[in-house]
């Protein structure tokens, strides 16, 4: 007979094994699985398996009572939906059929481990899983061939997955796509055929693209104030903007904006299947497709998102009581600068960490006063940065290249428009074919190409949208009159009564302070300053969480600040007069 039984189970309750086989009509139910969904789109292997199991039973006498049939799931695990169903009712107080008939063994596992343990479990049950293709005899001998075939269906599969993956490599390192759904802003296109398989490569679907470029774009701040991932999230979903059909969430567009596929560059084979677990980056394949944007914009996303982290940005560093923790290190060692009190407990000071934890042979940075070095951080910041002159060679660059922009942006403006105009005269003249009898309305080549042009429109209006709200924010261009009155409002700002305030302007407009023994550096991103001094912010209207740090200020004691491109650093006064610890 063909019936599969398992030993039975050593423990104290006696649990009879079912019979090898079905004697007269018995109750069975089908299980029938393939591994791909594309099998189960073609219709052929799971019909076959019913068709075939049928036959059996009718043969036998048997009823079928049941069928299970799982489309599309690999049979080396058991997150199987149907599996579990039919494994519930088998074991369920009713056990509505005595027999699971399967084509072959490989169609029930190919993992010899948990094939095993469900067989002892349908046992237990009184179920028995018969293979209609395979004779297993019901002793001994018949269970270990049963296991043998077994453990090379298991050896067959994993050979068949290497091969398969290394097929799939080697697709992907000639650039072509290997299946599922593309990322958003790309479709997949037929790109040649090799042999009987049609090869496709990813190319920019541009009405997605232009959602994404809008995305980035927000991002930068190019629709008005800089924008977070929940801001972005609102507003795309307020404008009924769509993520193909479905509203956009958090993560979607927190994905989008950190995916390395918008710069060309779509990496295959970075985790492991199963396990999701990722894998060593020497695995990867990275294949070469058309960018949607470019580097510097996402660079400048990346670290917008990174000053929002609260996992880069601690908040304790943020909201405790003094100025500089969290900013300030040690030029020498590389360790955060910590505040330690004198013996008396009425003064406190600045110590390198890694001194105070492992002595002078660790470093030989020193300890400043706290209200000292406060006092003279605040003071370098208002009357060498935060001062019209110095301003105006700091964003000098950025003055003249906003101007540059904006002239920019209105050719792009116009060309946009032009575009336009032009797709929409293609739709009219072929719907001029239609009213004139000139071409069948039915047409499905008509069809096509009017999806295709209402596409492009749908795209050029999306641009033309971003450039004309990237217009209408050209005032954010610096002038001298924004400069004059942003120092003003920043050099108030630094000597607030308010402690809280200050620290958070400090953290907007400074990255990093570095300590040697005489001389103290503040270092931070220029954009920041681009971007409240081009909107004109002051006290009030910046918002720390929507400008990101990434200046450094270049002092005038540094002749070489004009070279160094968008940093700068303020070199302060010699600090030897400052109390030691």
């Amino acid at each position: 007979m063909n019936s599969i039984t398992s030993p039975r189970p050593q423990h104290t309750r006696h649990v009879k094994a079912p019979t090898s086989g079905i004697d007269g009509p018995g109750r069975v139910a089908i299980y029938a699985r393939v591994s791909t969904g594309k099998q189960a789109e073609q219709d052929l292997s799971i019909p076959d398996q019913i068709a075939q199991a049928e036959s059996w039973a009718a043969q036998k006498g048997a009823d079928v009572v049941a069928r299970f049939v799982e489309p599309g799931a690999s049979a080396t695990d058991d997150r199987r939906p149907e599996f579990q169903r039919m494994i519930d009712a088998a074991t369920g107080p009713d056990r509505p059929f005595d027999t699971v008939l399967v084509h072959s063994m490989s169609r029930f596992f190919r993992d010899q481990y948990l094939c095993e343990m469900y067989l002892r479990k349908l046992a237990r049950a009184g179920v028995a899983v018969v293979s209609i293709t395979q004779n297993f005899a019901d002793d001994p001998t018949g269970q270990l061939i049963r296991k043998v075939v077994g453990i090379f269906d298991e050896y067959q599969s994993a050979e068949n997955a290497k091969h398969t993956t290394r097929a799939m490599k080697e697709n992907a390192r000639q650039g072509f796509w290997n299946g599922s759904k593309p990322p958003f802003g790309y479709r997949a296109e037929a790109a040649g055929q090799r042999g009987a398989k049609i090869k496709k490569r990813l190319v920019i679907d541009e009405a997605e693209a232009a959602t994404v470029r809008r995305i980035f774009g927000m991002a930068l701040g190019r629709e008005g104030p800089l924008m977070g991932v929940k801001a972005i999230v609102s507003r795309l979903n307020g404008e009924g903007v769509s993520f193909r059909g479905k509203q956009f969430q958090i993560s979607n567009v927190h994905r989008l904006l950190t995916r390395h596929t918008y710069l060309g560059e779509h990496a295959f084979n970075l985790r492991h299947a199963k396990t999701g677990q990722s894998k060593p980056e020497s695995e990867w394949v990275v294949a070469s497709i058309p960018p949607i944007i470019d580097r510097a914009d996402f660079d400048r996303v990346q670290q917008t998102l990174d000053a929002r982290n609260p996992k880069k940005t601690p908040p304790k560093s943020l909201s405790g009581p003094t100025l500089l923790t969290g900013l300030i290190r040690c030029a020498h060692c590389g360790s955060g600068m910590t505040i330690r009190t004198g013996k008396s407990g009425r003064y406190r000071y600045y110590v390198c960490a890694g001194r105070a934890q492992k002595g002078e042979s660790k470093c030989r940075g020193r300890s400043i006063a706290m209200e000292a070095l406060d006092g003279m951080i605040l003071d370098a910041l208002s009357d060498r940065l935060f001062t019209p002159d110095r301003l105006r060679v700091i964003l000098e660059s950025y003055i003249s290249r906003g101007a540059e922009a904006d002239s920019e942006r209105q050719r792009r403006l116009g060309l946009a428009k032009k575009r336009q105009t032009e797709i929409s005269g293609k739709i009219n003249r072929l719907l001029d074919l239609v009213a004139n009898g000139l071409m069948d309305p039915g047409d499905p080549s008509l069809a096509e190409k009017l999806q295709a042009l209402k596409a492009q429109r749908s795209a050029v209006e999306q641009d033309i949208n971003l450039l004309a709200s990237s217009a209408s924010n050209s005032g954010n261009l610096i002038t001298d009159a924004k400069i004059e009155r942003f120092a003003r409002a920043m050099r108030q700002a630094m000597h607030n009564d308010d402690p809280a305030f200050r620290k958070a302007y400090l953290r907007i407009f400074v990255s990093e302070i570095v300590v040697e023994i005489d001389t103290v550096t503040i270092n931070g991103p220029h954009s920041t300053l681009v971007a409240a001094v081009g909107r004109d912010l002051g006290p009030g209207a910046i918002d720390g969480a929507q400008i990101h740090r990434e200046w450094r200020p270049v002092g005038d004691s540094n002749p070489c600040y004009r070279r160094e491109r968008g940093t700068t650093s303020v070199r302060e006064r010699p600090i030897s007069s400052l109390t030691p610890m």
